[in-house]
């Protein structure tokens, strides 16, 4: 899709004749009282301002996500403390704080495409510092929950939002890529490091968790203040945000089949990921009988995977642009750009749910089976940057109202198959539990084939017209 502006067609003659500054200066354009702001292109920006961009990109979505699991490694010291006896409960604060995840995404991502990219990271960000501050001082689990959710909400936002956040400053579909997989990298492994932390800080006292996370947000809110605005087209005015925009995401779940069925793998294979933070205390605290820090250092070989996904990454986009330089006929098709990574991925996630699954004995050293966080970690990856960055490129100029579709969905999943987790594993233990999870991601796998495929004959059916 090419990018359109919310300008009228006269509004767009005349804004390319306006000069843009190399930096911030922007026109303002009235018309029916409606102001315009039309920013210098910031694709055009010198490498260092993109580069912060980036960076503050990254760091939101590092707190966004690092904030999703630190209860999970400190759960217990937790629910001692609140007096929370259910062990159904264990699992709400990570659920709930998901449960933002779902409602934030349907409002954020289409608002940074009306209002800009800054105002909505900005101000949610500013929100989600105030929120983990409250989940510090809770005065009780009610209170604690309700605080958690708020800051789902707005921690939602970097998800949703930091893809059309790359796009805008990167319109070279390599510098592009690159960028979604240093995202990626950062999604994948900043989950990772929380549970091992709020293991350590744990019997110190359960507010410390939420202090680490609340100090981690205000070191990042400081370079948060200083985000340029990257979105061409701004609306100023509160008219101008319509219901269209606001449902675009939900209108793209039900009407393109490739963010359709991108959404329920991604969906998928997120839910399995947050049910990891269930199993493995069921694993290492309860198997292995490790210390909740200690326990909490599983998770690394996940982080480690999620790294070495990346340089996979690497060295395919450096394949494919050896490959675009001789002209080879395969290199041009849209499909074999991104979805190999995703074809790769699928069998090795499938390959560690069935490791973890029978190495996970007393019989067995602890390190057989954390080592299957390794590939997990890679194939996590390889998936998820595969298939969001195919369908950036799909839906550039909405891309942040494509990837709020996508993390609406994540989220769903991520917060209800969790607290299926403890039931499942408790009836039929680690090994089958896993197993069932590495039987159901065999046809998921089969997704990115189907659209390596058929995905040309699906884009050029014209439903993608209709998403405006």
């Amino acid at each position: 899709m090419e990018g359109k502006t919310a300008l009228s067609s006269k509004d767009s003659k005349d804004s390319r004749n306006l000069k843009a500054d190399n930096e911030t200066t922007s026109d303002l354009e009235l018309q029916n009282g409606t102001i315009l702001e039309i920013p210098s292109d910031p694709s055009s920006w010198n490498s260092r301002k993109k580069i912060f961009v980036v960076f503050v990109g990254l760091l939101t979505l590092f707190n966004s996500v690092f904030d999703s699991t630190i209860p999970s490694g400190g759960i217990r010291f937790i629910t001692t403390s609140l007096d929370v006896h259910n062990e159904l409960q264990r699992v709400l604060p990570t659920s709930v704080f998901l449960v933002g995840y779902v409602m934030g995404p349907l409002a954020f991502g289409p608002m940074s495409e009306v209002y800009g990219r800054r105002r909505v990271i900005v101000g949610t960000f500013i929100l989600f510092t105030i929120f983990t501050l409250a989940c510090a001082v809770a005065p009780n689990w009610p209170a604690l929950l309700f605080f958690r959710t708020l800051c789902g909400i707005c921690a939602s936002a970097p998800i949703a939002v930091t893809g059309g956040l790359f796009a805008d400053v990167y319109r070279s579909p390599i510098a592009r890529g690159r960028t979604m997989a240093l995202s990626m990298t950062v999604t994948t492994a900043g989950p990772q490091f929380a549970p091992m932390i709020a293991g350590f800080v744990g019997p110190a006292g359960w507010r410390w968790i939420f202090w680490i996370s609340f100090i981690l947000a205000g070191l990042t809110l400081i370079p948060v203040l200083f985000l340029p605005e990257t979105r061409q087209s701004v609306r100023e005015s509160t008219k101008s945000i319509d219901a269209r925009a606001l449902t675009r995401p939900l209108y793209m779940i039900s009407h393109e089949p490739i963010i359709a069925f991108t959404c329920l793998y991604l969906s998928y294979v997120s839910a399995i990921f947050f049910m990891y933070f269930e199993a493995y205390p069921l694993i290492f605290q309860g198997i292995y009988g490790m210390s909740d820090g200690i326990a909490g250092l599983a998770f690394l070989p996940i982080a480690l995977g999620a790294l070495i996904g990346f340089l996979i990454f690497l060295a395919y986009d450096s394949y494919l642009q050896r490959a675009k330089s001789l002209h080879a006929p395969w290199s041009t098709v849209e499909e074999y750009q991104r979805l190999p990574l995703a074809c790769l991925g699928g069998p090795l996630y499938i390959l560690a749910l069935f490791w973890l699954a029978w190495t996970a004995s007393p019989d067995i050293h602890w390190i057989v089976p954390m080592l299957a966080g390794v590939p997990f970690g890679t194939a996590f990856f390889l998936i998820f940057v595969a298939l969001m960055n195919y369908m950036v490129d799909a839906y550039h100029e909405y891309a942040a109202s494509a990837m709020a579709a996508a993390g609406c969905c994540r989220s769903v999943f991520g917060a209800v198959l969790p607290l299926a987790a403890g039931p499942m594993f408790g009836r039929l233990g680690i090994a089958w539990g896993c197993s069932l999870l590495g039987v159901l991601s065999v046809p998921m796998a089969l997704i990115p084939a189907i659209f390596m495929r058929f995905g040309g004959r699906i884009r050029g059916s014209g439903l993608r017209s209709q998403v405006r």
